[in-house]
């Protein structure tokens, strides 16, 4: 089974905060995700987003008196609530706000991947793989969060975030 948490930069004022809109408005993204994967208004981890907030998490080791920022990029923002009657097996879904995005993007372009990787990286390799490979696949991530993040507060805009199972 693949799950992914799929994050899409879009203008504020284009937002309904209505969870069976958001949810629809997600699913048209995620069929086009590689054009919108390309042009940088969306990312997407497969299964490992959890470790990958781990790895921020490291953050408050390198620096105590850190606002938390490295919440963020993956579990920042707020749930959209669903309404009374919505299908209870509809995704969760979460908005961080413009100014949320700019905070995350300013995270991700001043914090060391490679301090976060001394600090968290040996509990981020399972047994049994390759930590050179698993170390490329974090930064990959980061890499690219900081890319999209970088974008959307650039463009004002928010994210919306999406948990596909």
């Amino acid at each position: 089974m693949s799950i992914h948490m799929h994050m899409r930069a879009v203008a504020e004022s284009e937002i309904r905060d209505d969870h069976t809109w958001l949810a629809a408005f997600m699913s048209e993204a995620w069929d086009n995700h590689p054009d919108e994967y390309a042009a940088g208004i969306a990312a997407s981890i497969d299964k490992v987003w959890g470790a990958v907030n781990d790895l921020y998490a490291a953050a408050e080791v390198l620096d105590a008196d850190v606002a938390k920022p490295w919440q963020l990029p993956i579990y920042g923002g707020r749930p959209v609530a669903h309404s009374a009657d919505a299908d209870p097996s509809n995704p969760p879904l979460g908005i961080l706000e413009p100014s949320e995005v700019s905070q995350a993007a300013g995270f991700l372009a001043r914090v060391s991947f490679d301090e976060l990787w001394n600090v968290a990286g040996a509990k981020l390799v399972w047994p049994g793989s390759d930590e050179a490979q698993v170390r490329q696949e974090f930064l990959d991530h980061h890499q690219h969060l900081q890319a999209f993040y970088g974008q959307a507060a650039t463009a004002g805009h928010a994210v919306v975030r999406v948990v596909w199972a």
